[in-house]
């Protein structure tokens, strides 16, 4: 078995590639069919593990944590490295690449953590094109959504010369994409939407932390559900917090809904009715003592003016 040097090209989320030559020019459906088999007797086994983008999604990193037995900050520091999503301010995380600029995760026998291994690593030589488009008019929810299938040959790559057949979606079925894009799919919802903002839209720092949090660490996104004020604040039906507190799948989905209701305000969460009476409060509150302020800069204004008008007209009779 020989290991070939790893091509020059990166792939971003889901085996979209950087290298457009790369990428075969036409949209394909999950019936489309396209031939390709990758196996330890492979002459290229591997080499499409190196020189890589891989972007983690929430459920990548919870899949690998649980199979390396590591909590959140241990794995975050070891194997990854923030990065931006995709044209946007969120913060992500991507696979670290060891010195050689490889998987850490890849030996000459194949991958350590398969069974767990990241949606762009199951989705490859296929790709997900997600397109996200906001309406005319801002004010609507709704916006237009497209979907398509595309397949990535890279020159190194002997896969493609196998006699194996597939459909997209018998493909999609046997690397347990499926099951990926359903846990993935509220998250990739919050990336497409922030991308349809453009850049004159911008997180503050506080939502990008929060936007992290959830994201990397649901231990720590717990304890902010069960131990702040949240629960003060909003309200989570009894079933649902039961299930958060101990199923990290259901407390990740929760995250997602979180994320969009703080985010982008949508309907997602429902604030307690006493939290927005209070809130309510304070705005008028606020807003009085700005009239207030108001109206005593206007009478400091109109005394100094005052003053300086008598003063000039002492002047002008003693002239």
């Amino acid at each position: 078995m020989t290991e070939n040097a790893a091509p020059k090209s990166t792939k971003n989320l889901f085996g979209i590639e950087t290298n457009p030559s790369h990428v075969m020019p036409a949209k394909l459906s999950l019936d489309s069919r396209f031939k390709f088999r990758c196996y330890p007797g492979v002459g290229c086994f591997t080499a499409c593990c190196g020189n890589i983008n891989i972007t983690l999604t929430p459920f990548d990193i919870l899949r690998l944590r649980r199979h390396l037995n590591m909590a959140a900050p241990e794995f975050l520091h070891q194997y990854t490295v923030p990065q931006y999503l995709e044209k946007t301010d969120m913060p992500g995380v991507k696979i670290k690449l060891n010195e050689q600029g490889r998987c850490p995760f890849v030996t000459p026998d194949g991958c350590t953590v398969y069974p767990s291994r990241p949606t762009t690593c199951r989705y490859y030589p296929v790709g997900m094109a997600n397109f996200h488009e906001r309406p005319d008019d801002e004010k609507t929810e709704d916006a237009r959504d497209e979907q398509f299938f595309f397949l990535v040959k890279e020159p190194h790559c002997k896969g493609h010369e196998e006699a194996k057949e597939w459909s997209i979606r018998e493909w999609r079925e046997d690397q347990g994409v499926d099951i990926c894009d359903e846990m993935n799919r509220d998250w990739m919802a919050l990336v497409m939407r922030r991308k349809s903002f453009g850049i004159q839209a911008t997180l503050s720092e506080k939502a990008q932390r929060m936007f992290f949090m959830a994201s990397t660490d649901l231990d720590q996104f717990r304890r902010f559900v069960l131990e702040s004020s949240f629960l003060d604040t909003y309200e989570v039906d009894p079933e649902e917090l039961e299930r958060i507190r101990e199923d990290d799948v259901a407390l990740m989905k929760f995250s997602f809904r979180y994320l969009a209701s703080s985010l982008f305000g949508t309907n997602d969460l429902t604030i307690k009715q006493e939290k927005i009476k209070v809130k309510a409060a304070e705005i008028k509150k606020k807003q009085a003592e700005a009239e207030k302020n108001a109206d005593s800069t206007y009478e400091e204004l109109k005394a100094l003016r005052d003053n300086m008008l008598a003063e000039l007209s002492g002047k002008q009779k003693k002239r």
